[in-house]
């Protein structure tokens, strides 16, 4: 870590990757994703006093839990685009006044109608939110801690679902009519502080450099990196990958405005390694949700019900301890994410996910078959048990590293809009998680759902295995370059270690 070395030509200071600048400002443009994860964790409890203040049936609640997902469709599908054109900083703020607005919303809702708009609006600005977060943290890191700085909106998340749990179990003493409009409402006092707290931080430097504001993008990499060397060499490869001459300064025009044309070049005509990089990119955000994360988290009093769990109270404090098991267990794979790369973690994750979801099966469908005064104390107590060590599995590697590996695998051209389809199709597999979660454990019983559930989860294995190649130290501007050899080439070639920034190796394209 300490002392100087060298990199094409230039002296690089060792601390750089530890830079607190960069670290700061990931962590306020990721502060936006705790709305979203409050709205998850404080929904879970919410249900329960909505179902018996509105008299709702179990079809309106699971339209209530879905309906945030598909109007998050709306947002980031749209987010992309309007991030190439206002820049990434407004976009955090806009998808925080959007989530205000939906908040009151919510908290003012005297039927279920209103109700159902004030989520519709939340879901608009989640969608923002999930696009903007971890794109913001990849575009402002150094690579070496780019990892753990784009896993930030995930353990936000966390952290978000945990306070929705403890607001819950707080909130769930007031009476029946102001109770749960509380819980909802309370999201609309972070999102006014966000919205305009962020217009302080820097913006991006890369969308900088494609707006043609090379000077601009400059003064904040020689505040992302210590030595002011190492950010005219990541200037140089920024303008490269945009397509402008190193020569280029600060009055170069800006590029193709708005980001016209990324369309096409991903999805009409791409080259096999934006074709490799979209697959990659777009499943494991397809995966993410069909491990059942959505129904254990939205739907965990219902699971601790099920294995045995009696009072309200009981199921209210046991989902805080699943909100705490997330986010401690986010905080581990932000420490190793950048240590031991994407692949190893991921797939020893879904390793435990599978383990819990089979265990978590069997303990459901014995306690469900038992006569009701006589469960099997084992059958609860691993039901329960593995609630735990799956949410533990799924947030030390799939919940964060989807985020991560997402952010950072697309060209800079393409990488808001890239970002975006991979939030859309994120947001559809929650949609369809979590409208049809009680529907599916009602037709093949709650242990048969989580037996489909590990199932799903060994074929994420196998694609990420395939698809995914490890990305660990690879500066945004060389990623492409992992992607240009298809499985079956890197399986033949040798797998090479390459010199990364801060004088450490990683694997590169080489690697499978």
């Amino acid at each position: 870590m300490g002392g100087e070395e060298k990199r094409d030509g230039k002296e690089v200071d060792g601390h750089e990757r530890k830079n607190k600048y960069a670290v700061a400002c990931s962590i306020i443009g990721s502060i936006i994703s705790v709305l979203m994860g409050y709205d998850t964790g404080v929904m879970s409890g919410a249900m329960l006093f909505i179902k018996e203040d509105l008299k709702t049936t179990d079809t309106q609640v699971q339209l209530l839990a879905g309906i945030l997902n598909v109007c998050a469709l709306v947002g980031s599908l749209t987010a992309g685009r309007v991030s190439d054109y206002i820049g990434r900083r407004f976009t955090i703020s806009l998808a925080a006044s959007i989530f205000l607005a939906g908040s009151v919303l919510m908290g003012l809702s005297p039927n279920f109608g209103t109700l159902l708009a004030g989520r519709c609006v939340a879901g608009v600005g989640v969608g923002y939110a999930l696009m903007i977060a971890p794109v913001y943290a990849a575009e402002i890191a150094s690579a070496e801690i780019r990892g753990s700085l784009t896993s930030l909106p995930e353990i936000c998340i966390s952290f978000g679902i945990l306070i929705g749990y403890v607001a819950n179990y707080l909130l769930a003493k007031l009476p029946l009519v102001y109770g749960w409009r509380a819980m909802l409402g309370l999201g609309a006092l972070p999102s006014l502080v966000l919205a305009v707290g962020v217009l302080a931080m820097p913006e991006s430097p890369r969308w900088l450099v494609v707006q043609g504001r090379a000077e601009e993008a400059l003064t904040v990499l020689r505040r992302v990196y210590d030595s002011p060397g190492e950010a005219d060499v990541r200037l140089a490869e920024i303008k490269t990958a945009a397509g402008l001459r190193e020569d280029v300064g600060a009055a170069a025009p800006a590029l193709a405005g708005g980001g016209h044309g990324v369309w096409k070049e991903l999805f009409l005509h791409p080259t096999p390694p934006v074709r490799r990089i979209l697959l990659a990119a777009l499943g494991v955000h397809f995966f993410q949700h069909l491990t059942g994360i959505e129904a254990v988290v939205l739907y965990s009093p219902r699971i601790f019900k099920a294995a045995g769990i009696a009072t309200r109270n009981e199921v209210l404090a046991a989902t805080i301890g699943v909100g705490v098991t997330k986010t401690v267990f986010i905080l581990t794979a932000i420490l190793l994410v950048d240590r031991i790369g994407r692949r190893p973690l991921y797939l020893s994750s879904l390793a435990g996910i599978i383990a819990s979801l089979a265990c978590l099966g069997l303990g459901l469908t014995v306690v469900e078959r038992a006569a009701p005064h006589h469960l099997p104390t084992w059958a609860v107590v691993l039901a329960i048990a593995t609630v735990f060590t799956f949410v533990a599995s799924f947030s030390v590697g799939v919940g964060p590293i989807t985020w991560a590996y997402s952010s950072e695998v697309y060209p800079l051209r393409l990488r808001a809009q890239g970002a975006s389809v991979g939030v859309a199709i994120n947001r559809v597999m929650n949609a369809a998680v979590s409208m049809t979660f009680v529907s599916l454990y009602k037709a093949i019983t709650i242990g048969g759902a989580f037996f489909l559930f590990a199932s799903l989860a060994v074929v994420a294995a196998a694609f990420f295995y395939l698809f995914c190649p490890e990305t660990q130290g690879r500066p945004l501007e060389e990623i492409e370059e992992v992607f240009s050899q298809g499985w079956r080439e890197r399986r033949r070639t040798p797998t090479v270690e390459l010199p990364v920034s801060g004088g450490g190796k990683a694997r590169g394209a080489m690697m499978a």
